[in-house]
């Protein structure tokens, strides 16, 4: 082992504004380090935190958040009121059900119920 993850990093064009919806849909405190970084500690996770970048997201993300929630519906209605936008239908397979979403600056999450 080299060692343990200290944080998960969005970057982002406002990181005062994604960590507060990230807050939202995670729980923690948005906490601002300065102009250009901000960072949560939600409940039973690692901290992530939000830099900013000139850049604006331009191709599918590499890695994305899994959010495990009890039902699907609630969850997406919800994310969709914090400023969160479905992208395709929900999924279903053998491994559970899933919604990809994008986040208010488009990157892509999943709400995952797993298999009952």
């Amino acid at each position: 082992m080299i060692g343990i993850i200290d944080e998960v990093v969005f970057d982002c064009a406002d990181p005062g504004e994604l960590a507060g919806f990230w807050a939202l849909v995670l729980g923690g405190q948005p906490t601002r380090r300065d102009d250009e970084w901000w960072y949560i500690v939600p409940p039973g996770f690692s901290q992530i935190a939000f830099q900013r970048v000139p850049e604006p997201k331009s191709v599918k993300n590499r890695i994305h958040l899994d959010v495990r929630v009890d039902a699907l519906g609630p969850a997406i209605e919800a994310a969709e009121r914090l400023g969160a936008r479905r992208t395709g239908g929900i999924h279903s397979d053998t491994a559970g059900s899933f919604q990809v979403l994008l986040d208010p600056e488009g990157n892509e999450w999943c709400l995952v119920v797993p298999p009952q």
